[in-house]
């Protein structure tokens, strides 16, 4: 009997180690799906998603397309 507890020690910090490593990849891939987005919105959206919540948004963004250099108008 003790042979198998060392074995059920291993099998659990194995799974915690799994779970963790998909956690992990969930966040990130939460992350990176949220900062296209983002992109998206700054450098393409020309006002249609953005204005939609009001000019202040609108504004931030438009000013962010200036900052990195990209066309906007």
């Amino acid at each position: 009997m003790s042979a198998s507890a060392p074995q059920s020690a291993q099998t659990a910090t194995d799974l915690a180690a799994a779970t963790t490593r998909t956690r992990d990849l969930l966040i990130l891939a939460a992350a990176v799906i949220v900062s296209l987005i983002a992109l998206y919105a700054v450098f393409m959206d020309n006002g249609h998603i953005i204005s939609a919540t009001g000019s202040y948004l609108h504004e931030f963004s438009h000013d962010g397309r200036h900052l990195f250099g990209a066309p906007c108008h």
